[in-house]
């Protein structure tokens, strides 16, 4: 069996890190991944996926990435479910990355961060940036 995901995209907005109760680290972000084609109207459409880094690989997103940095994310799709504190079943569907790869340089002083502030909209990633 195969279960293996990979994206490129950019970070919706600054990983979140936190910690479990043992101490390992896990952080958590949102990435704006464009799709192939445009809609029935002519207009570019993203999924916003999220995905979850953890051990070392999670603090180095946390101290290095942040909201519009351009990464490329290698993991398996995990979908798991909860009983809500109002007794509902709830589902969750994640990417656990196994490899987060910084593609853009990091602003010396300049955010390159785009707006994603009205998710939902166009995301504009140049096929030059995509490596292969």
């Amino acid at each position: 069996m195969l279960n293996r995901i990979v994206l490129i995209g950019r970070l919706t907005k600054d990983p979140e890190l936190r910690y479990t109760p043992n101490g390992v680290a896990v952080a958590s972000f949102t990435l704006a991944v464009d799709r192939s084609r445009p809609n029935p109207q002519g207009e570019r459409e993203a999924d916003f996926i999220p995905i979850v880094v953890w051990q070392k690989q999670a603090e180095n997103c946390a101290n290095y990435l942040g909201k519009g940095r351009l990464v490329a994310v290698d993991g398996r799709l995990q979908i798991r479910t909860y009983d809500g504190k109002d007794g509902q079943r709830r589902w969750v569907t994640e990417v656990i990355a196994e490899n987060v790869r910084f593609l853009d340089k990091k602003d010396s002083g300049e955010s390159a961060a785009q707006d994603f502030s009205s998710i939902g909209n166009e995301v504009d990633i140049n096929d030059e940036e995509i490596p292969f």
